[in-house]
């Protein structure tokens, strides 16, 4: 018989600036890296290539179980970054055993507010809110292992621990 193994997320908990965000979000969608890349062709080659020139924007939402105004305050302010930690519980699984590890994923991100919805009122139901972000930096971190980690306004791009802009930061100077 075949061991397989299984890692599964099902839940998650939210921090803003520190502050406990338990229960408070229906659901976070974390930023999706995009890398740009700029084509290069050229006399004496048989096609064209494209090769990394940068990362577009970082962006996500948080769809809010209610109104909260602590939080919303915060959310309305297009000039003051915060920050947000997402905490989730890394399960494994495997066969014949069942589940056998359970390993922390974080994410830290330090972002902009974008939007503010002032909510759709209706009898009977409960508020619903969306609030969308830019994130300006984003680390991901599973199992105690760097993963993933970009400063934008630093020129961080780490990718497993490793430093991929550093000779470009030395390079230019910064």
């Amino acid at each position: 018989m075949a061991n397989i193994l299984i890692h599964r997320i099902t839940n998650a908990n939210i921090y803003m600036d520190g502050a406990n965000l338990l229960g408070r979000a229906e659901e976070i969608e974390l930023p999706q890296v995009k890398v740009k890349m700029a084509e290069h062709k050229a006399l004496g080659m048989v096609g064209t290539i494209r090769a990394f020139s940068g990362i577009e924007a970082l962006e996500g939402k948080i769809k809010w179980a209610s109104f909260y105004a602590d939080v919303l305050k915060k959310a309305a302010n297009p000039f003051k970054t915060v920050q947000l930690q997402v905490r989730g519980s890394l399960e494994g699984w495997n066969t014949p055993a069942g589940r056998n590890t359970e390993k922390p994923v974080v994410a830290v991100m330090q972002v902009l507010f974008k939007n503010f919805p002032l909510g759709q009122f209706k009898q009977h139901e409960n508020v619903e809110i969306t609030t969308e972000f830019d994130a300006w930096m984003v680390k991901l971190t599973a199992e105690g292992q760097d993963i993933l980690e970009i400063d934008v306004a630093a020129n961080i791009y780490k990718a497993g621990g490793v430093d991929m802009l550093a000779n470009y930061r030395a390079n230019i100077g910064g």
